[in-house]
């Protein structure tokens, strides 16, 4: 999804008592992603061939991020499941139909050009995926952007029923910020929550028709 910057005035920096020191410091104590690694550790895992039960999944998600979801496509989610991503957080099945049935109403279409599913690290469960995609996204005529190209990975976690209970998604594999991340990140935190309400409240949740 598009990406939102965030920029901290020197001002800011004096009032909250942040300097760029602790700033950088912050950041590079918290800079695992949700698989548990550093976004140099994580691009270097070696691809696997998915399992039988993840297959389901895994087609799910060819389609979420083509922008061509289905109804069925969301019955891979739990029904209080999560999904974040660098520009929102989406609580619940019918604020994740919002977020991704937004997506062909920006874009004409999009290409996932590459798809591999990655083995786990030891300090991940069997029943999390992992997956290293890259899109194409092709915005619609009226923008004169172009593609806009897009490298993350997904960390999609399930229930013992094999249902997404959460789904984080981190452009270029870096790290997300969280309210677990101090000051900026309760900030950050925060923005995502509003920005997701606000597209759940515009978007229809019915799956878009080409």
């Amino acid at each position: 999804m598009i990406r939102a910057t965030q920029t901290i005035r020197p001002l800011q920096l004096i009032r909250y008592r942040i300097t760029p020191n602790k700033l950088r410091m912050s950041s590079s104590s918290t800079s695992h992603n949700a698989a548990g690694l550093t976004a140099q550790e994580s691009k270097k895992l070696a691809e696997r061939t998915p399992s039988p039960d993840e297959g389901k999944i895994i087609k799910a998600i060819r389609e979420l991020y083509s922008c061509q979801p289905t109804e069925s496509t969301y019955d891979i989610y739990a029904r209080d499941a999560v999904f974040h991503d660098p520009v929102g957080i989406a609580e619940g099945i019918d604020s994740i139909k919002a977020q991704f049935n937004g997506l062909a109403k920006i874009f004409s279409n999009a290409q996932i050009t590459q798809l591999r599913v990655l083995n786990n690290p030891p300090n991940l469960p069997e029943s999390t995926i992992l997956v290293d995609q890259d899109v194409d996204y092709h915005l619609r005529e009226s923008s004169s952007s172009g593609v806009k190209k897009v490298n993350s990975l997904l960390t999609i976690e399930r229930n013992s029923e094999g249902q997404i209970t959460r789904h984080t998604e981190e452009w270029d594999h870096s790290k997300t910020r969280t309210a677990d991340d101090g000051f900026l990140g309760k900030i950050n935190e925060a923005r995502k929550r509003l920005t997701a309400s606000l597209v759940d409240s515009m978007i229809d949740k019915k799956p878009p028709t080409k």
